[in-house]
């Protein structure tokens, strides 16, 4: 079986102005969510990389976990979007 197959994810993206380390804080800070956990980010912390914004793996996530999360989130001015996502929405 596909281990993708089930995956859930939230996308957090970012205004265009927002600087690495806000981004970094942003992930920081929210990550402590249970059943939560941020994907690794790229090896270089540039704004380029960063651009596309952080995800978090919510797949063991109850509603309320993801809730909490977009409560951590927007928190933060420089946060403009979070988009929830599965592996159904990948196409295939």
């Amino acid at each position: 079986m596909d281990a993708s197959l089930g995956q859930q994810w939230v996308d957090v993206t970012f205004k265009p102005s927002t600087s690495v380390a806000t981004i970094e804080k942003v992930r920081a800070t929210c990550s402590h969510v249970q059943n939560v956990s941020a994907y690794p980010l790229p090896k270089k912390h540039t704004v380029l990389n960063l651009m596309a914004g952080i995800r978090f793996n919510t797949t063991n996530a109850s509603d309320g976990n993801v809730a909490q999360l977009q409560l951590c989130v927007q928190k933060f001015g420089s946060v403009q979007g979070f988009t929830p996502g599965d592996s159904g929405d990948e196409g295939g």
